[in-house]
């Protein structure tokens, strides 16, 4: 292989789908730069399912989660982490990549490190303001780490945070608002602003409770495309109300036709309403249920102007009514406020610093 034409990169991360969907945003500026690319992930991680769509290869290492607290699992995940680092030299010394792209989740560990073993440079992406445990073991391996927020350089390494915003998918931003209320079936009723709630891949308990209590006040000022996850599609059926417990291709239509959003606060999801100037209601897990990243996200989202934030702790059915009815009334404020945002070319900025990192 001519190194100097043909350029071969490694993306690993997984876990969740928020430390995979930026990988696949990336694939097709990779694709048109000439990158070679393959990927490396668990064996039972939802990246796998993810990554098997892109018609990309996919190698599987083993992986061990460490935890912050004790657990006797800890000392069996050391020996899957140990094993993860062979299969990652094994597979690495077999690809032979010019780069490695890390995106996060325990599974990139071992293939961090690998790739520092054998000198090839790594660029890692953290999209939280404050790194997750994988990332803080990663990034001493790593040459440049490139940040979604602000914030975040002040707790990586110092000298190597880079802001770049977060990769968005560019599919995302090809939404057609027509085929969004036709998917919904809202064509031929009256009008109303569109309320779109995203409680993540797997719904939202204490969101959709409030949801559902509130429904009959919601739907006299709104329709709603409710995003409400696994086994609560159609249990409040009814004209102006579209259920989804999970959406793929349909989630650009369905966020072109939405005025507003009630959502999590996950970072790749917020970035995504940043690109496309939706104003949001952002109800963040709790630290009950989280380490707190998403707390922290939400609270620099409503500092720059671009988010109304509820606590979960103080969610009610009265309380979500009155904050959407709020941001409603505020919509024009907010968007005014993300379209001035320089952040929002996520993909170019990052593509520019595996560039810059590449061994050719």
């Amino acid at each position: 292989m001519d190194k100097k034409k043909n350029k071969r990169i490694v993306l690993t991360g997984g876990g969740t789908a928020g430390h995979v969907t930026p990988n696949i945003a990336l694939l097709p500026a990779l694709k048109r730069k000439g990158y070679d690319i393959h990927y490396i992930g668990s064996y039972t991680g939802i990246e796998r399912g993810l990554i098997g769509l892109c018609g990309i290869p996919y190698y599987s290492i083993s992986s061990g989660k460490l935890r912050r607290y004790f657990d006797l699992k800890n000392a069996t995940d050391v020996f899957r982490i140990v094993k993860g680092l062979g299969d990652a030299l094994t597979l690495l010394r077999r690809i032979k990549p010019n780069i490695v792209f890390s995106k996060g989740g325990f599974v990139v560990v071992p293939v961090v490190v690998a790739a520092k073993m054998l000198n090839i440079p790594v660029v890692i992406h953290e999209s939280d303001i404050t790194p997750g445990l994988a990332n803080k073991l990663a990034m001493p391996f790593a040459k440049v780490v490139c940040t979604s927020f602000p914030e975040t350089p002040d707790y990586v390494p110092k000298g190597i945070g880079v802001l770049t915003g977060s990769p968005i998918r560019a599919s995302l931003l090809e939404g057609n608002a027509k085929k969004g209320l036709k998917i919904c079936g809202f064509e031929s009723l009256a009008t109303k602003p569109i309320l779109m709630i995203m409680g993540g891949s797997q719904g939202a308990v204490a969101i959709n409770r409030n949801v559902f209590g509130a429904l009959p006040r919601l739907l006299d000022q709104f329709h709603i495309i409710h995003l409400c996850g696994k086994g609560n599609a159609n249990v409040a059926a009814q004209p102006g109300y579209a259920s989804f417990e999970y959406v793929q291709e349909e989630l650009p239509h369905l966020l072109a036709a939405a005025d507003i959003v009630l959502s999590r606060a996950g970072s790749n999801t917020l970035f995504e309403l940043l690109a496309l100037s939706k104003p949001n209601l952002l109800i963040p897990l709790s630290l009950s249920a989280s380490r707190g990243d998403q707390i922290l996200n939400a609270a620099s989202f409503e500092r720059q102007g671009y988010s109304k934030v509820l606590k979960e702790d103080d969610l009610t059915e009265n309380s979500l009514l009155e904050s959407l009815t709020a941001l409603y009334n505020e919509k024009d404020e907010y968007i005014k406020r993300m379209r001035i945002n320089q952040q929002k070319d996520g993909v170019k900025k990052v593509i520019a610093e595996i560039e810059r990192h590449v061994n050719h």
